[in-house]
């Protein structure tokens, strides 16, 4: 009786150390995937990726061409947390751009290093579902693979002081792969994006 007690308690403690780490590796798997360029980020809300993608191939940031962004959220003001506005109808199908406030000095280029605040809302909840502003700004490497093909692409020349906003189709953002709550899979997203420091 013993020994069944004791091996029923190994096998319950075995299974805690998988469930454990099985949990483990999903909340670092999704930590990894946020700005990931060869797949897609996740929301603060977050908890689990997908088990099962089909993600199509990288896009080259080179390759992205922006078009006007039609109906811009409104500007506000740098430095402050800016109010997002999905525009109605559709999502576009070629990504746009908008500088809603233009900065001053020298433009982003591969390989700057930069530190932003940003907003991310989704044409599938047509609402805000990821903002740095109720955290702390985000800082990392502007180079293809570090971050999404148009996030790569829509920061080049933009300029410290300046917010810019940035509607990606699904090709130049997470694809075909919902990291969790808020994104959906094939989602059309849109970024308001603070630009506060850029060095070389």
């Amino acid at each position: 009786m013993e020994e069944m007690q004791r091996r029923a308690k190994r096998r319950q403690n075995t299974r805690r150390g998988i469930i454990v780490a099985i949990v483990a590796v999903l909340v670092l798997g999704t930590g990894a995937l946020l700005f990931a360029g060869k797949s897609p980020t996740t929301t603060t809300t977050t908890t689990a990726a997908p088990t099962t993608t089909t993600t199509a191939p990288a896009v080259n940031p080179a390759s992205i061409v922006f078009s006007p962004l039609t109906d811009p959220s409104p500007a506000g003001v740098w430095g402050k947390e800016p109010t997002l506005v999905v525009p109605p109808g559709a999502p576009p199908t070629k990504p746009e751009l908008a500088n809603l406030i233009t900065g001053t000095g020298p433009g982003a280029v591969d390989g700057d290093k930069f530190t932003v605040q940003y907003i991310l809302a989704t044409y599938s909840t047509r609402k805000v579902v990821q903002t740095s502003w109720t955290s702390k700004a985000f800082s990392l490497t502007l180079e293809p693979g570090a971050l999404i093909p148009g996030w790569v692409a829509g920061m080049k020349g933009m300029k410290v002081g300046g917010r810019r906003e940035l509607i990606l189709p699904p090709v130049d953002g997470y694809q075909d792969t919902s990291p969790g709550a808020g994104i959906a899979k094939n989602d059309t997203l849109i970024f308001i994006i603070d630009l506060l420091k850029l060095s070389k």
